[in-house]
């Protein structure tokens, strides 16, 4: 494939391609709109799905929820409890994912009538997933039925001891199968895999495939005659806690999730939620939020209860009916979130020293004694970006056990390996999907783990950091990069993983003035050959080449800039700025 602009190697070291037709909006004959069907097309949408990607709706890609296996079995016996009042707990995992999955299913269910019982795990104390211990607790206490959310798709242990104390449970997961299932009444997971139809959505976060339990629930209730006498509960103004879910677990933005994002932001700008809006009022947002607001303001806050502070304040908050107590759990959510900024700056720091002595290890693979594991899956996200390569942080306690987390690279199955590794003994725990995984292990097998992934993923990770380049969508002048523009843009959205936001080049441009600001961050004001000015930043690349070549370019050698075009509406009047990935000179 040709490289754009003749760069084939850019001042970060990679070459530049287009996503997919050349866009140049520095032709006279270009229009926003034709920028809008590339977008769409060069991410994968048919060319006769068109409108319904330009505004995915829930009724255009909703799929039966009777595709998936045993759905039918865990509404109906969910229906049961609803007409029988029954105990019932929504066990959920403690990140965001788990959060907005178990806060669905308990609002859906107090809809309904029933007030569920959460219980979510402490992550330094209980780990990851359903305890035997506590299923058992929870039905000894009186659960007639539990439901594990985002977690229970690997709980053999523990679905078995939750069996022989007559607990009946219900899987609602997204998470990596083995072969062989847990014991369970009911396992929901498009990841199964003797899965059908439903295979085709295995993309879905778990709050998705919640959602998609909430519909055949409700649609099982109407079939016995349960509204004749009552309202029926609207689930679509739930999609707000769908859309955060999604987004802040990285899910693949395609299809289903699509429109789960796109109308779960509209319901979202409603503030139905008394503690979605609070939770909006800390992270002080003064406007809608958009989807990069899930996985950078609102995401992150939930996240902190379960890293640094209490694992019930996610669902605690997106379930209280009191604007008093979600403003009290949102501020201390907030105050967490900065707690955990400074713990996972101290780890990261620690985390890339050990990197530096790994330079030819396909999958890096770092674990020291007195990490907090609540930090350590973004440690390895960051890991992951700075480096190019599937990264694990693994949290050592006292006793040699370590916690792990990791995020791999596209193209790379992580969560496959990982299932790969515990099967051959070297874990005693782990599971995860393709970009992301945790484990259990113990400090004795961490050579013989590093080399199990060696030798399974090094030629994968080879090949694709070899087909690594940065993909463009247009070519702008300066002045092209405007308000108009990112709106056109956003047109295309909603934006994330697997749909990616559309990168730009614009240029070539002069640097009339570059500084330092903030933490790391490069400000630069550029000027282009049609006269006019851009702001630009380069965020935490002060100490990198880029970094560099802003602050010390020359005015009369010229560079062509990729990244992000953004509203910047700090100002009287809105304006757009480039948000820079990578640059690389134009002479």
């Amino acid at each position: 494939m040709s490289s754009l602009l003749n760069i084939d190697r850019s001042i970060l070291g990679q070459p530049w391609r287009w996503r997919g037709l050349a866009a140049d909006a520095r032709d006279p004959g270009f229009a926003p709109d034709d920028l809008v069907t590339q977008l769409l097309l060069t991410r994968g949408c048919p060319r006769e799905a068109l409108d319904d990607h330009r505004a995915p709706s829930i009724r255009a890609f909703m799929p039966d929820p009777s595709i998936f296996n045993d759905m039918d079995k865990a509404a109906d016996r969910m229906a049961d409890a609803v007409e029988q009042r029954q105990n019932v707990a929504i066990f959920g995992d403690y990140d965001v994912d788990g959060a907005t999955s178990a806060a669905l299913l308990i609002l859906l269910l107090r809809d309904l009538g029933v007030e569920a019982r959460p219980y979510i795990p402490d992550r330094l104390m209980e780990g990851y997933g359903p305890s035997g211990e506590a299923l058992v607790r929870l039905h000894a206490e009186g659960a007639q039925l539990i439901v594990t959310v985002d977690c229970g798709a690997q709980a053999f242990e523990a679905l078995a001891m939750a069996k022989a104390a007559g607990a009946e449970v219900i899987v609602c997961d997204h998470h990596k199968c083995a072969a062989e299932l847990p014991e369970a009444l009911a396992l929901i997971n498009p990841n199964r895999l003797d899965e059908g139809e439903g295979a085709a959505h295995g993309h879905l976060a778990a709050v998705g495939v919640a959602f998609l339990l909430g519909a055949a629930l409700i649609r099982t209730l109407r079939a016995r005659g349960y509204f004749a006498s009552r309202p029926e509960p609207r689930l679509l103004d739930l999609l707000d806690l769908v859309a955060l879910g999604t987004v802040a677990d990285v899910a693949s933005l395609k299809g289903l999730n699509r429109a789960f994002v796109a109308q779960g932001l509209k319901v979202m700008a409603q503030r139905r939620n008394i503690g979605m809006n609070a939770l909006i009022e800390a992270s002080r947002l003064t406007r809608a939020p958009s989807c990069t607001d899930l996985g950078f303001a609102l995401g992150p806050r939930i996240n902190a209860g379960g890293r640094v502070g209490r694992s019930d304040l996610g669902v605690r908050l997106l379930t209280t009916r009191d604007p008093d107590e979600a403003r009290a759990i949102a501020a201390e959510l907030d105050l967490l979130n900065e707690e955990r900024r400074a713990i996972e700056a101290e780890v990261q720091l620690a985390a890339e020293a050990l990197c530096e002595r790994q330079a030819n290890r396909a999958v890096t693979i770092v674990a020291q004694r007195g990490w907090h594991a609540g930090v350590i899956g973004i440690v390895s996200g960051r890991l992951k970006e700075k480096f190019g390569r599937p990264a694990i942080v693994i949290a050592l306690d006292e006793d040699g056990i370590g916690k792990g987390s990791g995020r791999s690279i596209p193209g790379v199955d992580l969560g496959a390996a990982i299932l790969a590794a515990k099967d051959a003994g070297l874990l005693h725990a782990g599971g995860g999907h393709a970009m992301a995984c945790g484990v259990t292990i113990a400090e004795d097998q961490l050579d013989a783990f590093a080399a199990f992934l060696e030798e399974r993923l090094a030629e994968r990770i080879a090949v694709a950091m070899g087909e690594r380049a940065l993909l463009l969508d247009a070519v702008l002048t300066a002045g092209g990069v405007s308000p108009d523009l990112v709106n056109a843009m956003d047109a295309g959205g909603p934006y994330g993983m697997g749909w990616p936001a559309p990168r730009v080049v614009a240029g070539p441009v002069s640097v009339i003035k570059a500084d330092i600001v903030g933490k790391g961050h490069v400000r630069a004001i550029v000027a282009g050959d049609d006269g006019r000015s851009l702001k630009a930043v380069a965020f935490r690349q002060a100490e990198t080449e880029l970094g560099a070549a802003l602050l010390s370019a020359p005015r009369h050698r010229k560079l062509w800039l990729a990244g992000r075009a953004r509203i910047d509406d700090w100002g009287a009047r809105p304006a757009a700025e480039l948000h820079i990935e990578d640059a690389a000179w134009a002479d």
